[in-house]
């Protein structure tokens, strides 16, 4: 049998002279796509928006009128910025997220040759999931990616009764339950790998030491990690539904000649073409696509074999489920379903993006072609091996060149002018709600040419901001929930002066798109006059900075639960002689 995974099977730590390798190949390949973030600033590119120092307001821990999408991950990075600057943290966020993937993917496969465990990490920090996700900038969902393989064995490990999995199961979820989507992610992989409703065939190669409390202990664990943004979406006042027009606008996408369920079986397919490396769309992605699932189909027994008893399929269900939310948009009444779901089941509007739950597959997939190339090279003669070998190691850079150096410059760091720091202050000063105007979601800047990113206003200024929430996906206009922008729209819309809606704060964003009727600004004092952002200040209303109340002390609660669930997992693996993640 061959030497399976440290932490999967039954070996010590593996040796420094078989880690260094592949820690190197983890570092390069990050290196090779974050290059351009050697250069100072932030990168702003759609929803990756970092700021000098992210201020810790209730709406950013407890969204009173939005959706809780960025729960618990905007109350993070607002306590992280208070010790560390933004830009070092969106670049350990970056970074963090590719290496640990990459060792996470190489660690995980069960082999004793190198080569394979660097094919697996390779491949695994150079999908074409990876790869959309970072330029669409959804970096807590790339952090749910990077912890899945480290999920994965701790879960099998907690299954094999070993001591302390229980603590790394909640230690590797944390980060993924930073987002929604991870937090989902990483709950089904603790039900699905450990449950004992699932009772592999007894082996001896495995121990079935665990108890059935362990399991139920893991999930209690990993649910409480989700309880800040199911607790944030049950008191949010934005209601559970959403616009049923989002189902065909987040679909998965054809990349190319093959179709959405080609892109997705390639762990590709996002929504949105931007977002999309320019390679994804030549005439052979298709093609390498199948050379990876025959791969992948020729390494599937061997690593049913090689993983303890029932792992593999588990696995596969776990794959399985992510693949049928993926594609469930463009199956044949999938998106009759779900358009009747996000409109009468509250939470359903999570699906209508249901590429992002592929991450499982995506694990799946690598594990079982870099086992299959193990095989493959096995069967060759040994001289054209080391040829064949160096060549599918080469293949996912060879297949999609254009993630290196930021996804060919699309990460390129800027500054943000003088102008935010200037109307930061103002507003500190006399706390109260902020109109951001034009009304966009989105804002294309003259100072960070290229690109487009989400309003920074709501994560740079200290107070409640009011931006569109209204998504346009070419040309479908996909509505928010927030019933407050709803009122904003419809009083603009009418004409009536800003004045009169309450709002404390008006912020004019200068030289981008959309017009603002100077009309509706009568009534309101000139505060800040810069060559990017004028603010206003609305005499009518008084500085009130917004409250906690019952329901976003009960969020606070749910996070202090989460974080007291972490802590004592650390304290139990600190306290516990050093084993093998």
């Amino acid at each position: 049998m061959v030497e399976p995974t440290d932490g999967v099977g039954a070996t010590p730590v593996r040796r420094s002279r078989d880690t260094l390798p592949l820690y190197a190949v983890a570092a390069a390949v990050t290196v090779l796509v974050l290059a351009p973030l050697a250069a100072p600033g932030y990168a702003l590119l759609y929803d990756l928006v970092f700021v000098p120092r992210q201020p810790l307001t209730w709406d950013l821990v407890a969204p009173a009128q939005s959706l809780p999408r960025a729960v618990p991950m905007d109350a993070l990075v607002s306590l992280v910025t208070h010790l560390v600057p933004g830009w070092l943290v969106q670049r350990v966020a970056l970074a963090g997220a590719i290496f640990l993937a990459a060792v996470g993917a190489g660690r995980l496969v069960p082999t004793d040759r190198r080569a394979v465990r660097l094919f697996a990490a390779l491949a695994y920090a150079w999908t074409p999931y990876l790869a959309e996700r970072l330029l669409i900038g959804q970096w807590g969902l790339l952090l749910a990616y990077a912890a899945l393989p480290w999920l994965v064995r701790a879960a099998l490990n907690l299954r094999a009764g070993r001591d302390g999995a229980l603590a790394r199961v909640v230690l590797a979820a944390a980060p993924a339950a930073i987002t929604p989507t991870g937090g989902l992610i990483a709950l089904g992989t603790v039900l699905v790998l450990t449950s004992d409703r699932m009772r592999a065939p007894r082996s001896p190669l495995v121990s079935q030491r665990m108890h059935p409390i362990r399991s139920r202990q893991a999930v209690a664990a990993v649910g409480v990690l989700n309880a800040p943004w199911v607790v944030a979406a049950l008191v949010t006042g934005a209601g559970g539904s959403s616009d049923p027009a989002g189902v065909a606008a987040f679909a998965a996408r054809a990349e190319n000649w093959a179709g959405p369920l080609v892109a997705l079986a390639g762990t590709g397919g996002v929504w949105s073409a931007q977002a999309t490396p320019a390679s994804r769309a030549t005439p052979l992605v298709p093609v390498a696509t199948l050379v990876v699932l025959i791969l992948a189909g020729v390494g599937a027994g061997l690593l049913r074999r090689r993983l303890p008893p029932g792992g593999a399929a588990r696995l596969a269900v776990l794959a399985g489920i992510g693949c049928l939310l993926a594609a469930f948009g463009v199956l044949p009444g999938g998106d009759a379903a779900l358009r009747w779901a996000v409109v009468h089941v509250p939470g359903a509007g999570l699906l209508r993006d249901g590429q992002k739950f592929l991450a499982p597959y995506a694990l799946l997939l690598v594990l079982c072609a870099a086992v299959g190339a193990e095989r493959l090279v096995a069967r060759v003669d040994r001289e054209v091996a080391g040829v064949v070998l160096v060549g599918l190691l080469l293949l996912p850079v060879a297949v999609m060149p254009d993630l290196a150096f930021g996804g060919a410059g699309r990460l390129r760091p800027v500054s943000y002018p003088a102008d935010w720091q200037v109307v930061a202050a103002h507003i500190d000063e006399e706390p109260g709600e902020i109109l951001s105007l034009p009304l966009s979601a989105y804002r294309a800047y003259s100072w960070n040419p290229g690109r487009v990113v989400l309003d920074p206003a709501p994560r740079y200024l200290p107070g409640t901001v009011l931006t569109d929430d209204t998504l346009r996906v070419g040309d479908v206009a996909v509505a928010g929930e927030n019933p407050r922008v709803r009122e904003m729209r419809r009083a603009l819309a009418e004409g009536r002066p800003v004045w009169t809606t309450g709002v404390r704060w008006v912020l004019v964003q200068r030289e981008v798109s959309g017009e603002v009727d100077s009309q509706i600004l009568g009534g309101l004092v000139l505060v800040h006059d810069g060559p990017f952002l004028k603010l206003y200040r609305n005499p009518e209303t008084v500085p009130e900075p917004s409250g906690s109340g019952p329901a976003r002390l009960a969020v606070v609660t749910a996070l202090g639960a989460a974080l007291l669930v972490v802590i004592a997992a650390a304290v139990s693996a600190l306290h516990r002689r050093p084993t093998a993640w």
